[in-house]
């Protein structure tokens, strides 16, 4: 009897191997490993092999993200130098990624088993195949992927003005499927809050110290803490007042959202920014602004944002599109009523315009400004005020404001009027984009930095601008067929 070598063994198995490699693809149809880009896949006439057709996850997704114009993406990062290595296709990665928050998994291990369960799916992507003549499929899909660790720190190392570019491409597919209609004339602004990935915001944690800013996270280097919510009670019988002062604290960050309805009452996100919990609401506007003119090249003319955003150059802006902002008041240092006369000074309580004493540049706020300080023009001139005010024996009134017209806008805007009703009513756009990035995971992400951060934010709003996009065209087709 012969026996066969381990060598001898190996050496049959391989020739076994490729026999049936061999005969399988005689027998097969042959799949293309290269193939368009998604968009032009989802092109109506465009041809797909049979196992993708019959694929209904393949097909979802080839419908939902085919309406970004894909072959244009910007495979190199927008700061990265030139000439350099050729870095790998990222547009398969960022199509992923999208996949990832639309299916609520939260891990990138989670996602990598999601894909090597559904080939078509990565057929459909766009990832460099790996040819295995022994799968039905004519590729290994498992091969074919990047690793739980290479997905994780493509997202943390993506340029962010890559997935911006795809913010970019979906606003404008939105504004043309609404070609009627003048999209993001009035918008409505605000932040959600985002809850890192630390021990410190479990309560069921023991944590000494656990909200001493001073003491960083050791599971998240880049988060701050900040406050939610503050609510001010009066303090009880022996209670210091400063411990009447009650707030929701947590470690994390924070997404600026600017959202606008579309004509049938779709909202859709215009621009975001995610920044760290630290930062004021206010810190958000003229970032997101900019990122709105950029991307409909004008400026809309109303803005709907609640109480954060009473700055005067808040007003200015949309005062200056020709429109105004629907902003609650907040009365600033104990004045919540100014009147001024018609050469814009203020008008003091005993009815008298007051006089402009000296100006200065303010260096110290968010925006540097122009501020001035207006004085009462009885002193000097009479002996006593005519209301007898508490401060005349101190050198009368005073008051200090900015010479930018906003400052005089906030007080002149009728909050009681049909017309800043309807803006102000816009503000449940921006709410209800929240409550959909909520759904989608936006609060809790199972991430430990910002860049990482910061583009799960902006390709979860992506996520939600296609899906409106998607709804938007279904509807447009069904009033095409039925007319």
């Amino acid at each position: 009897m012969i026996v066969a070598t381990p060598r001898a063994a190996v050496n049959t198995g391989r020739v076994v191997g490729a026999v049936r490699r061999r005969l399988l693809s005689l027998v097969q149809p042959s799949v293309p490993l290269r193939r368009p880009s998604l968009d032009e896949l989802a092109a109506p006439d465009h041809p797909l092999p049979a196992f993708v057709r019959a694929c209904p996850v393949a097909q979802h997704y080839l419908a939902l993200l085919g309406g970004l114009p894909w072959s244009q993406f910007p495979e190199r990062a927008m700061d990265r130098p030139w000439p350099g290595p050729q870095p790998a296709p990222r547009a398969p990665l960022a199509a992923a990624f999208l996949v990832k928050i639309d299916r609520g998994l939260r891990y990138m291990s989670d996602l990598r088993e999601y894909l090597v369960e559904h080939p078509a799916l990565v057929w459909v992507l766009g990832f460099e195949l790996v040819a295995d003549a022994a799968s039905p499929h004519g590729f290994d899909a498992a091969a074919s992927l990047p690793t739980r660790r290479q997905l994780g720190r493509v997202l943390r190392e993506m340029d962010t003005a890559q997935l911006g570019w795809l913010l970019d491409g979906v606003v404008a597919a939105l504004a043309a499927v609404v070609p009627d209609q003048l999209v993001g004339d009035t918008i409505s602004l605000d932040t959600k809050h985002i809850l890192a990935w630390v021990r410190e915001n479990n309560p069921k944690a023991f944590v000494s110290e656990r909200f001493n800013p001073e003491r960083q996270p050791a599971g998240d280097p880049d988060c701050r803490l900040g406050c939610k919510k503050r609510h001010n009670t009066p303090p009880t019988e022996g209670q210091p007042a400063s411990t009447a002062t009650r707030g929701e604290f947590y470690w994390g960050y924070a997404s600026g959202v600017v959202a606008t309805h579309l004509a049938d009452g779709t909202e859709v996100v215009l621009a975001e920014l995610t920044q760290t919990f630290d930062r004021a609401d206010i810190t958000y506007f003229q970032p997101l602004m900019a990122q709105v003119e950029e991307r409909l090249g004008r400026r809309p003319r109303f803005g709907a944002l609640d109480a954060a955003f009473d700055a005067f150059y808040v007003y200015d802006y949309f005062d200056q599109a020709g429109g105004f902002a629907a902003v609650p008041l907040v009365a600033k240092g104990g004045v919540s009523v100014r009147t001024f006369d018609p050469s814009g000074n203020p008008i003091c309580e005993a009815g008298l315009a007051m006089r402009l004493g000296r100006t200065f540049m303010n260096r110290t706020s968010y925006v540097e400004h122009e501020r001035g300080v207006w004085t009462c023009p009885l002193v000097g001139q009479a002996e006593t005020c005519p209301v007898n005010h508490a401060k005349w024996p101190k050198g009368g009134c005073q008051t200090t404001m900015a010479t930018a017209p906003g400052a005089h806008l906030r007080y002149q805007l009728d909050r009681h009027g049909e017309d800043y009703k309807l803006v102000y009513n816009q503000r449940t756009a921006v709410e209800r984009i929240n409550s959909q990035a909520t759904a989608l995971g936006i609060e809790r992400p199972r991430l430990r930095n910002r860049a990482a951060i910061a583009n799960h934010n902006t390709l979860t709003y992506v996520l939600i601008d296609l899906r409106a996009l998607g709804r938007l065209r279904s509807r447009r087709q069904e009033l095409l067929r039925a007319a």
